[in-house]
């Protein structure tokens, strides 16, 4: 087989960066408390203590991973007084989407 003829495998680094990055993204989302979280946040915009109530972790492990998904550019948060509040970025939608499609 010749792997030239696939672009995402060409010796081209800009496709070399765009697979390393996917697969990234993939690593992140397939870790099971994060896919959890995603598929939470699909359902609208929740602060961490609405969404302890449907997982058995810590309140602070949950923001650990909502703030790797932030850093991905999945979710953003928005501080309303005391309380931080998590939705889907329109990348986090369309990954999300991509996903629980399957």
């Amino acid at each position: 087989m010749n792997m030239g003829s696939y672009n995402c495998c060409s010796p081209d680094k800009q496709e070399f960066i765009k697979v390393a990055s996917l697969s990234s993204l993939l690593k992140l989302v397939a870790e099971e408390s994060r896919l959890k979280l995603l598929c939470v946040l699909r359902q609208g915009r929740h602060c961490v203590c609405e969404i302890v109530e449907h997982f058995d972790m810590s309140q602070s492990l949950i923001s650990h991973h909502l703030a790797d998904l932030k850093n991905a550019g999945l979710v953003e948060d928005q501080k309303q007084g005391r309380k931080v509040f998590y939705s889907l970025t329109n990348k986090g939608k369309k990954v999300t989407n991509s996903i629980f499609s399957l």
